[in-house]
């Protein structure tokens, strides 16, 4: 069975609606969005702002396998497969490293 992903729960999280949806308006357009916050998580004295795609990771993956991970946003955003894999997966490291998530 592949590890599932589990958000700490002492992180705080909060989504700013205006952001995504000022983002999700740009992405729809075309635009890069990359660099547009739509989300900050807090914990052990570190915040860290998500952009459009790390914030839909972010609410998608409590228990879930990177692969659902991915399947799942493969279907809403237009990437190709292996570049979004790779995104999922570094993005998910990162979250590991500063201890926002765990794999169980």
């Amino acid at each position: 069975m592949a590890a599932r992903i589990m958000r700490n729960p002492d992180v705080l999280w909060r989504e700013e609606d205006d952001a995504r949806d000022e983002a999700q308006a740009a992405l729809e357009q075309g635009d890069d969005v990359s660099e547009v916050g739509t989300s900050l998580l807090f914990a052990n004295g570190q915040m860290v702002v998500l952009n459009l795609l790390g914030t839909e990771i972010w609410k998608r993956c409590d228990k879930k396998s990177v692969a659902e991970l991915t399947a799942e946003l493969l279907a809403e955003f237009d990437v190709e497969e292996a570049i979004l894999r790779e995104d999922v997966s570094g993005f998910l490291a990162e979250l590991a490293e500063k201890g926002f998530i765990a794999y169980e």
